[in-house]
């Protein structure tokens, strides 16, 4: 923070991480000087000079009349003005950046393109069995700066982190959660490999005393870490050699000290499908990693619950089990779905938003589904799955019925009528929502409404 002391500075994008960042200043430098720039016209901010609020489709001008500009997660810094800007000899950072720079205790940061929130909360979950300071924080929706106060070098926050957060971060967590990459937000980065190497950023400034978990068999993770300096813990689905955490059979094993443990059988996990698997295994290892016991672990997995909009379970209807699953935005979670709940599948819900992501591999995957015969596709992506699914199984298509649909009430009304009691409809939409809704979060919440509401 002692490069932005007596500076000007402008917080860029006033969502929910500006608004902290602005009280996280005013409460430690009152006399700063700091603006806010918002393509919101109608933003009025109590304590803020009008000279200072700049609003509108111009908004981004500001950022030349600062010494240091704050960005948001959600404004990419792709933008034509930021590169002007840095080359002028602007600052641009984060709060991400404030938040790691202020932290006096121990960050436990995870990302991935898919997992991130549930792997984040599972190690919440663990860790605090044993320790008596630890503080969710991150992009699960919890401002890392609301979350400083009072913290201590005992204090364990445990974070997620999104690429837009890693972006231009310039520290790295002292344990380092690295899920999976594989291709999103390419409507955001200029190619895969700009999004794979914010991704990256979390392990760029790790050092030999700092600790990275990651799944071996992701080729990319390997490319990625190859020249890390930090000790790498390494979990698997399968035994193999040189792995901390992995599975064999029905269980999960550790190594510690050279010998192999039992942690916990298979069966015990609440959660579907390998995806979560993974998951669990990369929250096993940081908790054990940390020193908590193998019986607070198990305790801690067996009582964990899935989080909304997960593969989430909305109810029986009518027979029918319904399945919310709308944070899948891309096709491998989709396919992860469906894997889980297997053939009773008998419709799925898909489309939304196009972000340039490709959908052959999600195609060749539905022609192979024995239970799945409706799929209920909605704009702008719904064509393109379909069009791939011919394209995998021409020999098929007669086995699958296509309903378009504009509104989830077209999608649910279709639902009941096209699915068999016994049973599952998978609202699991591979795609982001931007076209039809706010965000994941509406379009899963609409979804259950609706399903929810033919109970009465």
């Amino acid at each position: 923070m002692k490069e932005i002391f007596g500076k000007s500075v402008l917080l860029l994008g006033y969502g929910r991480e500006g608004r902290s960042t602005h009280t996280f200043l005013r409460a430690r430098y009152p006399e700063m000087i700091v603006g806010v720039a918002d393509k919101d016209q109608s933003l009025h901010i109590e304590g803020i000079n009008e000279a200072r609020l700049h609003k509108g489709d111009n908004y981004l001008k500001s950022v030349f009349d600062y010494d240091v500009v704050v960005r948001s997660p959600g404004i990419s810094p792709y933008l034509p003005e930021f590169r002007k800007a840095q080359r002028e000899g602007k600052w641009i950072t984060s709060a991400t950046n404030i938040f790691f720079s202020e932290c006096p205790g121990m960050i436990i940061g995870v990302t991935g393109t898919k997992g991130k929130s549930t792997t984040t909360s599972l190690i919440y979950e663990i860790v605090k069995k044993e320790y008596s300071d630890v503080r969710l924080v991150g992009n699960i929706g919890r401002p890392a700066l609301d979350y400083l106060n009072g913290a201590d070098i005992n204090t364990i926050f445990v974070s997620e982190l999104s690429s837009h957060q890693l972006e231009d971060i310039r520290y790295s967590p002292h344990v380092a959660v690295l899920l999976n990459i594989v291709p999103e937000h390419l409507d955001y980065y200029p190619s895969f490999e700009d999004y794979a190497k914010a991704k990256n950023q979390i392990v760029h400034y790790q050092g030999a005393n700092d600790i990275v978990v990651f799944n071996p068999t992701h080729k990319i993770l390997i490319k990625i870490l190859d020249k890390i300096k930090s000790q790498e813990l390494r979990f698997s689905l399968n035994p193999s050699d040189n792995l901390f955490c992995w599975i064999d059979g029905k269980k999960i094993y550790t190594s510690i000290d050279g010998s192999s443990s039992q942690v916990m059988p298979l069966e015990e996990i609440p959660l579907l499908g390998k995806g979560n698997y993974e998951n669990t295994l990369a929250a096993i290892s940081t908790g054990l990693a940390l020193g908590v016991s193998r019986t607070s672990v198990r305790e801690a997995v067996k009582g964990f619950k899935s989080l909304e909009h997960r593969l989430e379970l909305v109810g029986k209807v009518k027979g029918i089990e319904f399945y919310n699953d709308s944070l899948a935005t891309i096709p491998q979670a989709t396919m992860h779905a469906l894997e889980a709940l297997g053939p009773k599948v008998e419709t799925l819900i898909a489309g939304g938003f196009d972000r340039g992501l490709e959908f052959g591999e999600l195609g060749s995957f539905l022609s192979k589904q024995k239970g799945l015969r409706n799929l209920i596709l909605f704009p702008d992506t719904g064509s393109k799955i379909w069009d791939s699914l011919l394209h995998a199984g021409k020999s098929k298509r007669a086995s699958f019925n296509k309903y378009e649909v504009k509104t989830m009430e077209e999608a649910v009304e279709i639902a009941f009528k096209v699915t068999n009691p016994g049973k599952a409809c998978l609202m699991s939409p591979a795609s982001a929502s931007f076209n039809l809704f706010k965000d994941y979060s509406e379009r899963g919440d609409t979804f259950k409404k609706l399903v929810l509401s033919r109970m009465l």
